[in-house]
């Protein structure tokens, strides 16, 4: 049977769900706070205008569609009373939410950090943590925990040349942009409702590997480390990979560096 899908804050993730054309859907909508603007490259019949902090623009979201939601999961009332306003008229909800849910304070003197799997607690001081476990709790949300994103135009050596990270012993966990859309249709087919899946490629790696083989590719100038004692996360995408296998689909952007080349090559030729 063919489906709706609408795609609650068609941002940088939805440009690349839409390349994949889902054989599920007939029919792909999204969603923006300014769809004009932000939706230009979209045709006018799949655009929808929403915004969660105007409940006028609820009705706009097309009854017996499957949502994809993209963006944080609040303020917790506005979650709560949208969520009551669609209750019942979606089949299917995926939430986006992000790995740094996880309360790691117990840990944080063990290194390298323990590998968290998704049975690990969560920060539920956390808004975005909060609407996220209540749409799972009481809608059947399946919530994916997502690791940094990166890809076209979201490049970690970019993150460290401009400073907004350092070389330094904390673990990061990355995933494809690509991987994580074709991981969010998969999850809508075949995720196990109310689950909570991890998602990573699987190999949680340090900002000083990362920008030791940097400087071997010879993209970058000398950049300076930093003496934190942080150790990030270490995820498990087991669970995953596991719901993967099943639906017969898998991680393509499983080494990183491979990936990272390949980015550097194609900016280094236009």
């Amino acid at each position: 049977m063919q489906r709706m899908l609408v795609i609650l804050g068609a941002g940088y993730l939805a440009r690349f769900i839409r390349l994949i054309h889902p054989d599920r859907y007939s029919d792909v909508r999204f969603t923006s706070r300014s769809p004009a603007i932000n939706l230009s490259d979209v045709s006018t019949d799949r655009r929808i205008l929403f915004d969660l902090a105007q409940p006028e623009t609820w009705s706009s979201i097309p009854r017996d569609a499957d949502l994809l939601w993209s963006f944080p999961a609040a303020p917790l009332e506005a979650v709560q009373r949208f969520a009551a306003r669609i209750n019942g008229s979606c089949r299917r909800v995926v939430v986006l939410g992000s790995t740094s849910a996880y309360d790691v304070a117990a840990s944080s003197d063990t290194y390298p950090p323990p590998w968290i799997d998704e049975t690990a607690s969560v920060d539920l001081s956390i808004p975005r943590v909060q609407g996220e476990e209540f749409l799972r709790t009481n809608y059947a949300a399946v919530v994916l925990r997502v690791a940094g994103i990166y890809g076209p135009g979201r490049h970690p050596f970019d993150w460290i040349r401009h400073g907004r990270v350092q070389p330094s012993r904390k673990y990061v966990n990355l995933i494809h942009v690509e991987d994580l859309a074709a991981i969010c249709l998969v999850a809508l087919g075949s995720g196990i409702p109310g689950e909570v899946y991890n998602v990573s490629d699987g190999v949680p790696r340090t900002w000083t590997e990362i920008s030791e083989w940097m400087k071997k590719s010879q993209t970058s100038q000398h950049v300076t480390g930093d003496d934190t004692h942080a150790t990030g996360k270490r995820i498990s995408n087991a669970k995953l990979l596991a719901m993967l296998r099943k639906a017969g689909a898998s991680i393509h952007h499983d080494d990183l560096y491979a990936s990272l080349s390949c980015t550097e090559h194609k900016r280094s030729a236009e």
